[in-house]
């Protein structure tokens, strides 16, 4: 199967997903999603965006997963009973109360078990499996080797799935009480405040009992990060990924921006089509990096894939985040005789000014913008308003959605 499923924060991102290459996307309603600060979708938007999803041919997942309390499933209840007629294709769920629920309220629908419930043996899936659950979001601790022995000893009819790229959390399967502890937004409930990522000052470091034990630091004038995890990538081993039974890969980032969900889904798309297309003669181009180091990230691992939490924390060494190229506009449209572009500016673009296009199944091509006209077709030395259509000579044709970036 495997399926490439990407975040959708909001509807533009969902969009930019699915026209980049995604099989299926994952969002959220206003509640009881592990994003709360996402944008995310109303139920009426949840109405569109599965109609949307599912007339170009795709998939639409929506997140159930956080941990409510015993006050909110009456809540619950009620954002079920809206969601009857809507269709979406299944429900990802980390709550046992939560399952439950859906399984009353939406006894036909399809459930899938989310990484934060922890699964990370074939024994937790197969408890899922027999309870209804279609598909396991396996724990991101999982290595390759775990997930090729789990797929040995479960239903040939239950799906795996896996995180592939994106952030990571410090706490095992994302279940952390340090958000709450400190400034009181629960990470269970979608309000993490990621504390895990602020800088630290140590004044210790043994812990009481164990004098004898010293932890590592690495410290620059910034201070110490010792719970931020760096970010995951495996876009250099996609054929470990497409051999080893898993049916899902997953891309974390409902918070990120619809550049990012673009780009992302694009890099994999077309390593996943390289290798079906030739197995045996497949070649992993670097180009496919070059587009991921583009987005909004830190420092790139490979996960747990490869090694155990134990062996190697994956913490970064790096404050904040490797900024991503600027998103300068998207294409509403082209015109051959004339060979002009036009597009709707998404940050400032000036005449003259080094670019690249990027088109759903290639690599960022590079440009420069010529004989930018407002869009009256007045010549202008650049387009400084958000959202001010504009268009440029292009030295190549453009398609509906291409996406123009600064170098």
């Amino acid at each position: 199967m495997s399926e490439l499923l990407s975040p959708a924060g909001n509807f533009q991102k969902l969009k930019a997903a699915l026209l980049y290459g995604a099989d299926a996307v994952y969002c959220a309603g206003k509640c009881f999603g592990m994003r709360s600060a996402a944008d995310n979708f109303e139920i009426e938007e949840l109405y569109q965006a599965t109609k949307y999803t599912h007339d170009r041919g795709k998939k639409i997942y929506l997140t159930l997963n956080t941990l409510p309390s015993w006050h909110e499933y009456e809540r619950l209840e009620a954002f079920l009973n809206e969601l009857k007629d809507c269709g979406l294709d299944a429900f990802i769920v980390a709550d046992p109360g939560v399952f439950a629920t859906v399984k009353r309220v939406l006894p036909q629908a399809e459930i899938h078990i989310s990484t934060q419930a922890g699964a990370h043996s074939h024994e937790d899936c197969n408890f899922w499996h027999s309870m209804g659950a279609s598909r396991i979001v396996l724990a991101r601790e999982t290595t390759l080797e775990d997930i090729k022995e789990i797929k040995k000893r479960i239903s040939p009819e239950l799906e795996l799935e896996t995180f592939i790229h994106g952030s990571m959390c410090v706490s095992f399967s994302g279940r952390c009480l340090l958000s709450e502890n400190l400034v009181g937004r629960d990470a269970n409930k979608g309000a993490c405040a990621q504390p895990c990522r602020w800088n630290y000052n140590l004044y210790e470091i043994a812990e009481e009992k164990r004098p004898e034990t010293r932890f590592p630091l690495m410290e620059t004038d910034r201070g110490t990060f010792i719970l931020s995890s760096k970010d995951m990538c495996m876009i250099e081993h996609i054929p470990e990924l497409m051999e080893s039974g898993i049916a899902s890969f997953k891309i974390e980032g409902r918070m990120k921006s619809a550049y990012y969900a673009a780009v992302t889904a694009n890099a994999y798309r077309m390593a996943i089509d390289a290798y079906r297309k030739d197995p045996a003669g497949y070649l992993f181009d670097p180009a496919w990096k070059r587009e991921l180091e583009s987005v909004s990230h830190r420092e790139y691992c490979t996960g747990y894939f490869f090694d155990r939490p134990q062996e190697d924390g994956k913490l970064t060494a790096q404050a904040g985040y490797l900024r991503e190229k600027a998103y300068l506009a998207v294409a509403t449209g082209y015109d051959e005789l004339s060979g002009r572009a036009t597009f709707i500016q998404r940050n400032k673009a000036s005449n003259g000014e080094k670019a690249e296009l990027l088109t759903p199944g290639q690599c960022g091509r590079p440009l420069i913008l010529e004989e930018m006209q407002d869009e009256q077709g007045n010549p202008v030395d650049s387009a400084p308003h958000p959202f001010m259509v504009f268009s440029v000579k292009t030295p190549f044709p453009v398609k509906e959605g291409d996406i123009l970036r600064g170098c």
